[in-house]
């Protein structure tokens, strides 16, 4: 059977209750709103498990997760429902105002503390580690990535990506920042690694505090808000404000709104806040 008619055939298969199932699931784990028409992508990212398992259906598929047993292939299951795809100086606009504005106003600070919260496969801590480089040096900087997904996180490590992922990189910072690969690479490009060893990727889960992070000046959130629900939302964003030092600056995705959520920030341009000093 076609790979198409099977997923079909599953969905088909997904009564209310037991997607609801799923729906709670990820929720709980890790915060995720799955409306009801995000079936087609359950099926999408998940039914491969159910073949490589031996199962013949999803609510067997649950059972395992929320089974002892389970442990590993719940990893699995959140690595697969959360990647989402990204490139390197996506709303660029953000990365000309931490250029032009925010680290010239952090001139005199001792160090300046970046957090790429939800980085997925890494392009955005990589871009952000290019501008530090290229305008903070030699004074120090620090990124630190995290995500929910171990998996990327370690694809985000190696720092190897498709041509097409680096389409927005401007020339200089290829030229400067990237290695074509050849052989068995071409087609995809590899980030140098004294700028990898810049950034530290680490776990996590913005569901939970952990104040082992430390502060930081710069905060970016960016198009993973709009995966919540108001109430997750509302703690993902406590849990990150609060890692962010008084007057830091907090980017979150361009389609995304804090409006009367009430927090301690102040709406700089779109899209852009800078947290109120106490």
């Amino acid at each position: 059977m076609p790979v198409d008619s099977a997923c079909s055939a599953l969905v088909s298969t997904i009564s209310d209750q037991e997607f609801g199932l799923f729906q709670q699931f990820f929720h709980e784990q890790i915060g995720l709103q799955l409306t009801t028409v995000k079936k087609p992508l359950l099926c999408g990212r998940l039914s491969k498990r159910l073949t490589a398992l031996g199962l013949d259906n999803y609510r067997a598929y649950y059972n395992l997760l929320v089974s002892k047993a389970g442990a590993q292939e719940r990893e699995t299951a959140i690595d697969l429902i959360t990647t989402h795809e990204t490139y390197f100086f996506r709303e660029p606009k953000h990365f000309e105002l931490l250029q032009h504005k925010v680290i010239p106003g952090l001139h005199a600070s001792p160090e300046l503390r970046v957090w790429s919260a939800a980085s997925s496969t890494g392009e955005e801590a990589y871009t952000l580690a290019m501008i530090l480089d290229s305008f903070r040096s030699p004074k120090p900087w620090t990124v630190i990535a995290s995500d929910i997904s171990r998996q990327v996180l370690v694809n985000a490590q190696r720092g190897l990506y498709p041509m097409s992922r680096g389409e927005r990189i401007p020339a200089p910072y290829l030229k400067r920042y990237c290695l074509r690969g050849t052989g068995r690479y071409a087609g995809y490009f590899m980030v140098e690694a004294p700028l990898r060893e810049r950034v530290e990727f680490i776990p996590g889960n913005l569901t939970q505090q952990d104040s082992s992070l430390g502060m930081f000046d710069v905060i970016l959130l960016r198009n993973v808000l709009i995966y919540f629900d108001q109430p997750t939302k509302l703690l993902v964003l406590r849990n990150v404000v609060e890692r962010l030092k008084p007057g830091g600056w907090l980017m979150v995705g361009h389609s995304e709104s804090l409006h009367d959520l009430r927090l301690p920030l102040e709406l700089v341009t779109p899209s852009v806040y800078r947290k109120v000093c106490a």
